[in-house]
């Protein structure tokens, strides 16, 4: 891990960062925090199936997002984000309405149209790859666009994310094989948000690694391990690392270490843990720098209370999908509906005689 003291990376970084970025920095992870404590009210009053996401990881994955090349083809960077990622989305210019909408399973809902739960982004004009469940299956899937990038010599990089106990899927080992032949090194950030935990199991039982980065350097992969709750030594990591897939066409395995400040997810109840909060570590910082005063963090916090609260207010009185609805962006937009209807009737369905039951919600 960096051997650098916070204040030594802050002041390191500090042309870097200026004020003006910090305190965008600063409304950004805010943002991200009270959204997700949004979504898991929602959650816990029944206007929501499920929630997880990554309270605790904003000072990593702010600055990832604001680093990433955005735009749409092999020339940007594609993101394969696991479902921890809402920081990353905001930074990137998401609107965090659409993170209630999802919640929610309302029809305006824009990465799904209601059909899944939250977190799960796709957003084709900004290269963000359609989140799924499946644990870390997105390593592998990385690999497609990496390969393709490689071929065509893009400026583009990919990007893929996930957590720390998904790395004993095969997928994660493949990703590594892949990434790193001599006869097609690929331009992959493999980056491991490590939160010490996997769902209930500890890391500690689990792992005969004593770093998830380990595992890169067997297969010839630059590797590195920072505090991913320190805004700082995030921002210069992501920076390096991307430089170097960017400039050298070859991959590189970044683990953050982060907090996980409310369970794995909704199913463990989504409690508050006590852990070190980088929102609060990074807001003494700006304070101890007189970047913003307290006065000013503070109103940063009720603008996104309001913000939300509003956006909020607004999503309750949106429509959920109709039943009907329920095979669009299943079937290719070509000849969908007969494949959809040729589908119903291979199982003995006729929608003409037999419409889909209304939805409950």
């Amino acid at each position: 891990m960096a051997t650098k003291t916070s204040s030594e990376s802050a002041t390191s970084n500090s042309k870097k960062l200026g004020n003006e970025k910090l305190r965008e920095i600063h409304s950004l992870m805010v943002e991200a925090r009270v959204l997700e404590e949004r979504l898991i009210r929602m959650n816990k009053a029944g206007e929501g199936y499920f929630w997880i996401g990554g309270p605790g990881e904003e000072a990593f994955a702010v600055p990832l997002g604001m680093l990433m090349r955005k735009g749409e083809g092999i020339q940007y960077d594609y993101l394969h984000s696991h479902y921890r990622g809402s920081p990353t989305v905001l930074a990137l210019g998401g609107q965090s309405i659409d993170a209630i909408r999802q919640m929610r399973a309302v029809a305006t809902d824009p990465y799904s149209g209601g059909r899944n739960f939250v977190n799960h982004y796709a957003i084709k004009k900004w290269n963000i790859v359609p989140v799924f469940s499946v644990i870390e299956a997105q390593y592998l899937q990385s690999i497609g666009t990496a390969h393709v990038q490689r071929e065509k010599g893009c400026k583009g990089i990919t990007i893929v994310t996930g957590g720390d106990a998904g790395t004993a899927e095969g997928d994660f080992a493949s990703a590594l094989v892949w990434a790193s032949r001599p006869a097609g090194t690929l331009p992959l950030l493999m980056i491991v948000t490590n939160n010490k935990y996997g769902i209930s199991t500890p890391w500690e039982g689990q792992h005969g690694e004593k770093n998830v980065a380990d595992r890169g350097k067997a297969f010839g992969i630059k590797t590195n391990i920072i505090n991913g709750n320190d805004v700082w030594e995030s921002w210069e990591a992501l920076e390096e690392a991307m430089d170097y897939v960017r400039t050298e066409r070859k991959p590189f395995l970044l683990e953050a270490r982060v907090s996980r400040l409310y369970g794995h997810s909704s199913a463990s109840g989504a409690p508050r843990w006590n852990e070190e909060d980088c929102v609060d570590v990074f807001e003494e910082k700006l304070a101890k720098a007189k970047v913003m005063s307290r006065e000013e963090m503070k109103a940063v916090h009720e603008k996104m209370t309001a913000k939300i609260t509003e956006a909020y207010k607004k999503v309750q009185q949106e429509p959920f999908p109709d039943p009907e609805s329920i095979y669009n962006h299943v079937w290719a937009e070509e000849n969908g509906d007969k494949g959809r209807d040729s589908f119903a009737a291979g199982i003995g369905i006729d929608f003409a005689q037999n419409p889909p039951p209304p939805a409950h919600h």
